[in-house]
């Protein structure tokens, strides 16, 4: 063992080499001749006697090492595509995981709207003064990687109006708008139609999306048609695994399915059309009995007492409180005297912004099949919304 440890570096390789050489030769035995087979073997005798004998100097032993490499390159030539073939095979296995990941433990959501604000974010579109110039290249990129924020600025070139908004993809995935005018002249911008016909109080730009005239369409020689920046929706990660193990709770943040759900966007919509997901807090299981009296949430008679409901109804730091809408389109909970039991197979979903959300007071339950897991990060942008969500 310690003459083995001993023993010089290049007696070593060449140790390594005649064993390497002999699998080989072994391998190739079939299409070679006896004469070959012969002669690279009597060539692997010849180096292993040498290193083992020390009968030939580094130098000498060193240059049979590299013939013998060569002349063996020759029955086993390197494949050209193997670096290929290598990098496709971990590609396919990433690809595979990741599937895997997202089919059964973590699947990415973009949420869209308001309605759980100010827990998470939707898409929030800052109109901004005139005088306010939009900065340069260097923070507009910087912005859009840690902020998820991106700014529009479209100026009329002539005295005109606006006709239409139409939707644009740019690099597949990226929302853009085209605005045509009157004139003739067409204006491109990073948004949605849908983002530039929001208007919430002094944000939004309120081209409102549709036939006819659109609001505020009119706009003189220079004036900025749209001005400011949109900040996109808070990205999560929904987890798909924990729900495989226990049901979900009463306080959840969690994503579900709207098919199968009338009174939901996208519900009565053409069945080819594959149905969108919401994210609401579960405030109601099954057999539970809800009653709201603003801005307060009672289920089975006790006011709510976990925290995400508590929140709410404080009414403070940007929460609002639970409502009674009496909406046309809100079926339940309108006054302070309903109540409604949710089925043994469904669950509640209200939102964070009572007074801006689509959920069951609307539509009564969620399906239990519907539901597809639990909020559990933000993991993009940046913003103090970034981390796990409670």
């Amino acid at each position: 063992m310690l003459n083995t440890l001993l023993r010089p570096a290049h007696l070593k390789e060449a140790d390594l080499l005649v064993a390497n050489a002999r699998k080989l030769l072994h391998r190739r035995r079939d299409l070679l001749t006896a004469e070959q087979h012969a002669s690279y073997a009597a060539q692997i005798d010849e180096l292993e006697t040498a290193a083992r004998d020390g009968t030939g100097d580094q130098k000498s032993i060193e240059e049979s090492m590299r013939k013998l490499d060569k002349r063996f390159g020759a029955i086993y030539p390197q494949d050209d595509a193997a670096g290929w073939r290598e990098n496709c095979e971990v590609l396919l296995v990433a690809f595979v995981l990741a599937i895997a990941i997202r089919s059964y433990f973590l699947q990415p959501f973009k949420i869209p709207t308001g309605s759980m604000e100010p827990t998470l974010n939707g898409i929030v579109a800052h109109r901004t003064q005139p005088a306010k110039a939009t900065p340069g290249i260097v923070r507009q990129a910087f912005d859009m990687l840690w902020y998820g924020r991106a700014y529009v600025d479209a100026v009329s070139q002539v005295d005109d109006d606006v006709v239409s908004v139409e939707p644009q993809k740019r690099y597949v995935f990226l929302d853009y708008s085209k605005i045509v005018c009157r004139s003739g002249r067409s204006y491109s911008v990073h948004a949605s139609v849908d983002t530039l016909g929001r208007q919430v109080g002094s944000d939004g730009f309120g081209l409102v999306a549709g036939q006819g005239p659109y609001r505020g369409s009119t706009f003189k020689a220079g004036e900025p048609i749209v001005h400011g920046y949109v900040d996109t929706g808070d990205q999560v990660f929904v987890d798909k695994f924990t729900y495989n193990f226990r049901l979900p709770r009463r306080g959840d943040v969690f994503v579900f399915d709207t098919r199968n759900i009338p009174g939901t966007h996208r519900a009565e919509m053409d069945e080819r059309i594959h149905s969108e997901y919401y994210i609401k807090r579960l405030a109601g299981t099954p057999n539970d009995t809800l009653r709201i009296d603003y801005p307060k949430l009672f289920i089975n008679g006790t006011l709510a007492q976990q925290p995400g409901f508590v929140r709410v109804m404080s009414a403070q730091g940007g929460y609002r409180g639970y409502s009674n809408m009496r909406d046309p389109q809100f079926n339940y909970l309108r006054t302070p005297a309903d109540t409604f039991t949710v089925p043994a197979d469904g669950y509640f979903a209200l939102g964070d912004n009572s007074f801006n959300s689509l959920d069951s007071r609307a539509w009564g339950k969620v399906p239990a099949e519907n539901v597809v897991g639990r909020g559990l990060l933000v993991y993009w942008p940046f913003t103090r919304h970034w981390g796990l969500i409670h």
